[in-house]
């Protein structure tokens, strides 16, 4: 006899015995959990009543049953190591003989005595568990779900799992289509929440009262109501030229009307709660005024103006807050620009050593570590703005009269890999290990592990996480701009990442990889190279950081080490960053006949016993003090570098040293903090410079 033919002797038996225990005359709404052990709540202190079906009872109330029918270790596949179709809880799901069922399976599938085998066997055999409960009298419909995740901490997680797990994902979506079930997404809301996941498989209560809810919703079509995204509030600037999306939730089947000054657009909340529309492109102006409203309530947004939106992000150089900087008295009084808005996205913790507390630690957890709101430039709101978004923005508006809108989201102390998504990372075959075991990982600099976990050693979670945490402030900062599009990025970070430059130079083209998913392939991304500080690794890292501005598309640095401090990380010459980045956005995007960039080595001779250094954007090489070069060094094969003389002719310089007779390499700045004084006819310095990394024809 065939498999299939067993397969449906087995639902015929269990059709004539269902009709035996229940009658379909049941005043309740019978709702059957199928699933595994996340649906039998594994792990689970008091599973009975803190499971996701447990929790989802208590929700729904008295007027449906839910019964959890999971079975820890159960495989959808018939032909794995425990089938869900051979077990107890199959024969009791379908005496049950439910209006109403959740199917929740495929995580053990990705045993690798499951899936390699038997993944062609997946669609049929999902297809025939879901025709086994139509069948039922009470033809029962029947949704499935997305699965929970699998984190990295998991025993077989590089092996094969998460490679196996998404094909599993995938394949559920062409059962959903191809049996025309609902599908339930319960892998994004909890994608995001590791610390709810103590063994990196089975969420805790806290994870199956979400699960409890997502389904709820589905079932239900109650989402809560009318809402739209925090970033969407008065005061704020919209993207001009583009599709303006405006979007948020509602309950399902929802008739949502959206009146953009004027232009009325109506929609209706699909199954899932969502709903959006897209008004045509604006030109530049305003205020224009958005009224949302369906049958129940209403939101209106008051003061919109369309011009171009930045992102502003990094660590702490760039949350440095203008009225800490050395031009800040003269600033702050005249920052008076009522069309540029500022959206400052303040953290809920602060970076500094202390212990956070309970409701920090809480709130870091449910990623609600930053909160903010528009508002209208005013020496008030830009005194605690970041300086150097303040100056771009201010620069860009004084010289296009476009209006401008600043999203600053910037984390002391972050790493690059905090900032990056977490399936990204997961995917990489080198940074894949930076998530795992966190604490005692040589990837991560020390400052970094020891600040964080003096941050949260009063919480009770060993999962508690931290803004420092791979992926975290992707997930709680950048996740929740995904559907607003911008103009551009200026990012002002590496100073966590000094320590290990080859790292990081895997890691920063992925970063912009990763933001370009969400904003386009061809999102202009503006960055600023570190400045001058008695750290031995930053020579290496600031030459690391100029050459992958020149190897990224669409991305360009402007140069701050002329700006730095000995011993101060935080150097208080934020106007001139600030300022720099403006250029190179007026000139690389705004089409701006405008400088933008210091003297850049173009071309390299050897004549004799000299080393001649052609440069471009050198109109009028000199000093910046007026004084004689320093700072270039001469080295031969021995690379053992002398102090250089010097000498400029037009856009040369040539470079020797009597104890080079036959000079191989030269470098320029390159202490970690440098005096270098060579700047072109605009004033605006040269990048520091090695020709050890450059590939060249000597």
């Amino acid at each position: 006899m065939s498999h299939k033919a067993k397969t449906y002797i087995l639902f015929l038996v269990a059709f004539l015995l269902a009709s035996t225990v229940y009658s379909q005359a049941s005043v309740k709404i019978r709702i059957a959990c199928v699933g595994n052990s996340v649906t039998f709540g594994a792990g689970i202190e008091n599973c009975d009543v803190n499971s996701y079906p447990a929790q989802l009872q208590k929700m729904l109330g008295e007027k449906y049953e839910v019964a959890n029918f999971g079975k820890s270790g159960a495989t959808l596949l018939t032909k794995g190591h425990r089938p869900y179709i051979k077990q107890k809880e199959f024969q009791e799901a379908l005496k049950f003989s439910p209006q109403i069922v959740i199917i929740h399976l495929g995580l053990n599938d990705t045993d690798p005595r499951n899936w390699p085998n038997y993944r062609d066997d997946f669609v049929s055999d999902f297809s025939a568990l879901i025709d086994s409960f139509r069948m039922l009298p009470t033809k029962s419909k029947v949704w499935i779900c997305k699965m929970t995740p699998i984190f990295h901490g998991h025993p077989r997680f590089k092996s094969g799992t998460r490679g196996w797990f998404w094909q599993i994902q995938e394949k559920i979506e062409v059962v959903a289509n191809g049996k025309n079930t609902e599908l339930i997404d319960l892998h994004t809301p909890l994608y995001s929440r590791p610390d709810l996941f103590p063994d990196n498989l089975h969420p805790n209560r806290e994870g199956a009262l979400i699960l409890a809810k997502t389904v709820y919703s589905e079932i239900t079509g109650d989402f809560g109501g009318l809402q739209i995204p925090d970033g969407f509030n008065g005061n704020m600037v919209l993207q001009r030229g583009v599709a303006i999306p405006v979007y948020g939730n509602a309950n399902s089947g929802d008739k949502i009307t959206i009146d953009f000054d004027g232009d009325i657009q109506t929609a209706t909340t699909d199954k899932h709660g969502n709903w959006k529309v897209e008004f045509p492109a604006k030109l530049a102006g305003g205020p224009y005024s958005i009224k949302i409203e369906n049958r129940d309530s209403s939101i209106t947004i008051e003061n919109i103006l369309v011009g171009d939106l930045w992102l502003c992000s990094g660590q702490s150089n760039m949350s440095f807050a203008l009225k800490s900087t050395a031009h800040a008295k003269e600033e702050i009084p005249k920052a008076n620009y009522p069309e540029i808005r500022l959206y400052n996205m303040k953290t809920v913790a602060w970076g500094s050593n202390y212990k956070w507390s309970k409701e920090e630690l809480q709130k870091t957890n449910n990623l609600e570590f930053f909160s903010g709101k528009w508002e209208t430039c005013t020496p008030e709101t830009a005194n605690d703005f970041s300086a150097i978004a303040y100056h771009f923005g201010r620069k860009l508006y004084e010289k296009t009269g476009v209006p401008i809108g600043l999203i600053h989201n910037s984390k002391g102390g972050s790493p690059t890999e905090s900032w990056i998504d977490r399936k990204t990372l997961e995917f990489h075959p080198q940074l894949v290990d930076v998530l795992i075991n966190w604490e005692k990982n040589d990837f991560v600099p020390a400052f970094c592990k020891e600040r964080a976990a003096f941050n949260i050693q009063e919480s009770k979670n060993p999962k508690q996480r931290h803004p420092f945490h791979p992926a975290y402030l992707y997930e709680a900062g950048i996740e929740p701009l995904k559907g607003m599009p911008i103009k551009g990025v200026i990012w002002y970070q590496g100073e966590s990442n000094a320590h290990n430059v080859e790292f990081h130079e895997q890691l920063f083209p992925v970063l912009i990889k990763s933001w370009r998913h969400i904003w386009g392939e061809n999102l202009p991304f503006y960055f600023v190279q570190l400045s001058s500080i008695n750290r031995p690794s930053w020579s290496h890292f600031r030459d690391s950081q100029r050459r992958l501005a020149l190897q990224i598309p669409n991305c360009e640095m402007a140069v701050s080490s002329d700006l730095g401090h000995p011993t101060n990380v935080h150097p208080k010459q934020k106007k001139e960053v600030g300022e720099r980045l403006a250029l190179v956005a007026l000139n690389q995007l705004y089409n701006k006949n405008i400088p933008c960039q210091g003297p850049k080595v173009k071309a390299i001779k050897f004549s004799n016993y000299k080393i001649i250094i052609e440069y471009t954007f050198a109109e009028g090489l000199k000093t910046s003090n007026g004084k004689s070069l320093r700072s270039f060094e001469v080295a031969g094969e021995n690379e053992l570098y002398k102090p250089a003389k010097t000498k400029i002719i037009e856009n040369r310089i040539e470079i020797w040293s009597e104890e080079v007779p036959i000079p191989k390499y030269f470098r320029y700045g390159y202490q970690p903090y440098t005096d270098a004084n060579l700047v072109n006819e605009t004033g605006l310095p040269a990048s520091t410079y090695t020709t050890e990394f450059e590939k060249m024809d000597f």
